[in-house]
């Protein structure tokens, strides 16, 4: 990494990062690295992916606290020696230097959702390389809807990442009914008559619902945030 002395006229953007000023080769490693996160999730998940509880199995073994990935994945055993072999298996997951700067790219529920979608768009890119087992229609719409999911998604875990929990809800509804119209082209009857489509929609489905249900544990998660009493409430009650 290097410390140069960037041109750059926002010089206080970097005040939080101490002395060090990355040029572009940094980031480059950097963004790498997460792209590797991503990745790593998504082999996780698919190792998981006949388990029911995938999605927090594989946050486990990502090596994501509780507090981290959600507040549904409290244990219910308290066997130590299970306990201190998932934290070995955790630890072998290099994400980084922990010197490294926070960015939306560490977030668990970003790098998930990431891998899902990364998922979800590979097959079906592969799919629909042939006009004969996708027609061309469906290659458009289907393939549409999924990137409108995706970019909502991706707005709602940035204004959940800057503490902006009613912005980010309303982020994930708009999600939630995107996903809705990529799951009705999955789910159409008429596709039991292909087969590849027949194919993709079962490892499509799973994916597509554990989406849903991951941003609605954040959804519910962010509603208990701004039912909280404000600091500032609390402030003016002592005042009374």
């Amino acid at each position: 990494m290097g410390n140069t002395n960037s041109e750059n006229p926002s010089d206080n953007d970097w005040e939080d990062r101490g002395e060090l000023v990355w040029n572009e080769f940094d980031w480059e490693r950097y963004l790498r690295q997460q792209d590797e996160s991503v990745l790593k999730y998504l082999a996780f998940y698919e190792e998981l992916k006949n388990t029911s509880e995938r999605l927090d199995e594989a946050a486990k073994l990502m090596g994501w606290g509780v507090e981290e990935w959600t507040s549904e994945g409290v244990s219910d055993g308290d066997d130590d020696d299970e306990d201190d072999d998932e934290d070995e298996e955790a630890s072998e997951v290099d994400l980084g230097d922990e010197s490294d700067p926070y960015t939306l790219h560490k977030n668990p529920i970003y790098v998930a959702t990431r891998a899902l979608f990364l998922s979800l768009k590979r097959s079906w890119e592969q799919l629909a390389e042939s006009t004969e087992r996708v027609p061309q229609k469906l290659a458009f719409h289907y393939y549409a809807a999924l990137l409108r999911t995706e970019d909502q998604a991706i707005q709602a875990i940035s204004a959940l990442d800057f503490g902006d929990y009613a912005m980010a809800i309303s982020l994930f509804k708009r999600a939630l009914r995107e996903l809705n119209t990529t799951l009705a082209f999955v789910l159409a009857e008429d596709h039991e008559n292909h087969r590849a489509l027949a194919d993709y929609r079962a490892l499509a489905s799973p994916r597509l619902f554990d989406l849903r249900e991951v941003w609605l544990r954040v959804m519910g998660e962010c509603r208990e945030e701004l039912a909280r009493p404000s600091d500032d409430t609390d402030d003016d009650d002592d005042e009374d």
